[in-house]
């Protein structure tokens, strides 16, 4: 009983000693955040940039799917609004302008098991411009997500199951692409 007391008390001193430290680490922490040096955010905008127009993606994949362009460009939309300081604009002399559409929309087998395909993938990739209307530039990127379902489904199937998973995922690699420094 009394070593688990004394224990205890080493416990609680050493403890103690720990305190400022922990406090002093907190204030810088939030010193820092606020003063934008460090960001939880890996978001590089350059300080001149303040408006973005998002046009409406284009479907030219072979396979279309009809709700995916429409609800892959309000998604964006909306995360370019709650996660950038950027203010957007239906105006073609914003600062930048985001444009592209959906190329590949397939389905591969993925999985094999007693020479049957038990998993398929569906691939969804999207070429994105973004012109830089301050700086006159334009760059290109290419963004390719896939997805695995059970080769049990139908295409249709599939894409019930993960249309919100669809959009989401590719919502997050274009804006990852945009405004990520990877």
């Amino acid at each position: 009983m009394c070593s688990i007391a004394i224990m205890d008390c080493k416990i609680v001193n050493y403890c103690r000693g720990l305190r400022f430290p922990l406090i002093a680490l907190a204030v810088v922490t939030i010193f820092m955040a606020g003063c934008g040096v460090y960001t939880m955010r890996d978001i590089s905008i350059p300080p001149e940039i303040k408006t973005i127009k998002v046009n409406l993606l284009e479907n030219r994949a072979t396979y279309v799917n009809p709700q995916l362009t429409p609800r892959l460009t309000n998604q964006l939309q909306q995360k370019v609004v709650n996660q950038t300081r950027l203010n957007r604009t239906n105006n073609d002399d914003a600062d930048w302008i985001v444009s592209g559409y959906v190329s590949e929309y397939r389905v591969t087998t993925s999985g094999i098991s007693n020479q049957q395909a038990s998993t398929n993938r569906l691939s969804v990739g999207v070429k994105i411009t973004l012109k830089d209307n301050v700086n006159q530039k334009t760059v290109n990127y290419d963004v390719t997500k896939s997805f695995e379902f059970p080769a049990t489904q139908s295409l249709q199937q599939a894409e019930q199951s993960l249309a919100d998973d669809i959009v989401k995922g590719v919502t997050e690699e274009i804006f990852n692409r945009l405004f990520s420094n990877w």
